[in-house]
């Protein structure tokens, strides 16, 4: 399937090239965050109020949830950058897949207004502001998209699992064009407070550029994120037929779950590196033609350690590998889209990503993590792994057109 645009909101910018631009700076985005004085972890990875609302405009923000603006935004920008018009499209051939890890985090003083009993104060957008499914809802409203439409809800693996289902539409026929890709927006009080509670946030109060740290050996959690990533995915026929710009092709997507515990990762990647194999079985590849992996890269003691030990079962000499999170922190739903994003980008522009802060390998570890600067390499193809709270682990496989 043939990515023919692609949309980013992110932390570091509303829009791809700006988002790009500092991804290849390795220059994070962790900040104090105003939202979260007095929190327990009181910084986040927060993209900027007046670049999204500017890029939203007025009508639609009084009615719709962050991690609904941020979705629109983004699919917006992938359907402009695939010089697609939804005014000249068949509708009814269109779909829309977003994937979405949680929402209604941010709905503190709504709960407060029921607990006292004024339930007539609440407001009754609520329920049509705050649902996964609204994002979906929301942009084939704004594009105007007629097809099957739905939302892929499996945690941190929602973006990714976007992509494989617009896959799955798309090999079936039922679309000719889907609008894919994930969202969310976790930081906010509550959902602050219930990560640190359980234990998965860098406290690194002090230093928040610092506390992202995929696969180093000081590493001590992730750093909260939210953002949007989007990608227009065609069949390859019509995207020939209108002599459309293809970044890549979506070449295998693969599905597993751990069936091991409710938040910890299978110890030595089981369920990742079947995910893996899955995604290379589908896309017609050998392990040995995997030129890059973009990886989960959490900063979390285990999932980096089973997402490194996944890499040396699936790969003889693991490929080099990024993390995306070191950067942008993580967004949990919307984190595997804007990775995909990323690694389509990587494809096109024959450059991988630094991570950032990845000052001290961890010797257990053992892969060729790219630090510093950009590197200039050959792809041809580049696995993008999203792995969630309950054992969901999806892997997307983008090779060059």
């Amino acid at each position: 399937m043939a990515v023919t645009g692609v949309g980013l909101v992110t932390p570091a910018a509303v829009g791809v090239k700006a988002s790009w631009e500092q991804l290849l700076q390795a220059r994070p985005t962790a900040a104090s965050d105003p939202s979260l004085e007095g929190m327990p972890v009181d910084f986040s990875c927060r993209v900027p109020d007046d670049a999204l609302a500017s890029a939203l405009g007025r009508g639609l923000r009084w009615r719709i949830d962050r991690f609904i603006q941020m979705a629109i935004v983004a699919a917006r920008e992938a359907v402009a950058d695939a010089a697609l018009s939804p005014a000249e499209w068949d509708s009814t051939r269109v779909g829309v897949v977003i994937g979405v890890g949680g929402s209604a985090l941010d709905h503190t003083k709504e709960y407060m207004k029921v607990v006292d009993g004024r339930f007539s104060a609440l407001s009754p957008s609520l329920v049509a502001r705050s649902q996964p499914g609204m994002a979906a809802g929301e942009v084939s409203l704004d594009l105007g998209a007629q097809g099957p439409t739905m939302c892929t809800s499996t945690n941190c693996a929602s973006g990714t699992a976007a992509l494989g289902a617009a896959k799955l539409l798309l090999d079936a026929g039922a679309c000719d064009i889907v609008v894919a890709g994930g969202t969310d927006s976790p930081r906010c009080p509550m959902g602050a407070a219930s990560f640190w509670r359980m234990g998965a946030l860098s406290q690194r109060c002090a230093d928040p550029a610092g506390a992202s740290r995929p696969f180093d050996a000081d590493r001590d959690g992730f750093v909260l994120g939210e953002g949007a990533g989007v990608l227009v995915l065609e069949r390859a026929g019509q995207a020939r037929a209108r002599f459309a710009r293809v970044y890549a092709e979506l070449a295998g997507y693969g599905s597993t779950a751990d069936a091991h515990h409710c938040v910890a990762p299978h110890p030595e990647g089981d369920g990742a590196a079947r995910a893996m194999l899955t995604a290379l079985d589908d896309a017609g590849l050998r392990p040995e033609d995997v030129d890059h992996v973009n990886a989960h890269g959490t900063a979390t003691v285990l999932n980096d350690r089973a997402e490194a030990r996944a890499l040396h079962r699936v790969f003889a000499d693991p490929p080099p590998v990024t993390a995306n999170k070191s950067v942008f922190g993580h967004a949990i739903g919307g984190a595997g889209a804007i990775e995909a994003v990323c690694s389509v980008l990587s494809l096109h522009h024959g450059l991988i990503p630094p991570t950032a802060n990845h000052r001290r390998p961890d010797p257990g570890i053992g892969l060729d993590i790219v630090t510093d600067r950009p590197r200039t390499a050959a792809l041809n193809a580049v696995v993008s792994n999203s792995f969630g709270f309950g054992g969901h682990n999806s892997t997307a496989v983008f090779r060059r057109p």
